[in-house]
């Protein structure tokens, strides 16, 4: 049962007084066991094999916006858990989130920090600010700690159009984080998850200030193919079973994730091209 709660029916006090902007402030009051970083393990217990763990993630400036791609292989050990799951969502209308790390809490801490969104904005009247996001999911990530170090570590990537910026098309930013809650602001690109390193190394030699978003979109899949290429970890596009990397867009006119049959159409090209040049 939740804290405070009267088996007598009666709503308890907690409802009832000037509500917080903060829903995971609120939910620590009202029922703390609901919260991720509330769950410790039992002593001795291994959650390295028993979980599925979920990688890679890029993220993108493009011009007017921001593009991220997650593959979609979950791992269990060295096993494939996963085929098809969804690592990158939208966190709100206009920015979106993608996690790496044990794949149960980072989905449950995707959902939660949407309805933190959400409910700030119904508690204030306004949308809060891209950076002020990237700060509340930067908290969440600090309370999830003691869960992290007994293994059930996630980290998120975060990126989205700012609404404020002066310029719409230089309004796309992005920020990473660890497992401790510090937040980064990157510049340009950044990834996440064991492919992160070959993924970024893609990124590093391909990306230009500037690029369009359809350009950015075709440079995501190819990091990510190249990532499948030398981590074990990461999934390539599966022709054979027609699964493709998540792909979705924030801009001005907010997120969009791209239709299957747009991410095949891409992704077909890149491994054609790579069967002609496999290099590059």
């Amino acid at each position: 049962m939740a804290a405070g709660f009267d088996p007598s029916g009666r709503i308890p006090d907690f409802f009832t007084t000037p509500a917080t902007s903060s829903f995971t402030q609120f939910l620590s009051v009202a029922a703390p066991e609901m919260l991720p970083g509330r769950r410790p393990l039992p002593p001795g217990y291994s959650a390295e094999l028993a979980s599925a763990h979920a990688t890679t993630v890029v993220t993108i400036v493009a011009d007017g916006g921001v593009v991220m791609a997650g593959d979609r292989r979950a791992t269990a050990g060295n096993l494939i858990a996963s085929r098809d799951i969804e690592k990158v969502h939208p966190a709100d209308p206009y920015s979106l989130v993608g996690m790496a790390g044990t794949a149960g809490v980072g989905i449950e801490l995707i959902r939660l920090f949407q309805v933190e969104l959400e409910h700030y904005e119904k508690i204030e009247g306004v949308m809060l600010s891209l950076e002020g996001k990237a700060n509340r999911l930067a908290t969440m990530i600090r309370n999830n700690l003691g869960a992290a170090l007994q293994g059930l570590a996630v980290v998120p990537i975060f990126g989205g159009f700012d609404l404020g910026a002066s310029d719409p098309a230089k309004a796309g930013r992005i920020w990473s984080f660890d497992i401790a809650g510090g937040i980064y602001e990157e510049t340009g690109y950044d990834g996440i998850g064991s492919g992160s390193l070959f993924a970024k190394a893609a990124l590093k030699k391909r990306y230009r200030p500037g690029l369009s978003v359809d350009d950015a979109i075709t440079l995501g899949i190819e990091a990510l193919y190249d990532a499948a290429d030398d981590d074990t970890a990461t999934g390539g596009p599966d022709l054979t079973r027609k699964i493709y990397p998540v792909v979705m867009t924030a801009t001005a006119e907010g997120t969009r994730r791209l239709t299957d049959e747009e991410t095949a159409t891409i992704a077909e090209s890149v491994v054609a091209r790579r069967m002609e040049n496999i290099g590059g």
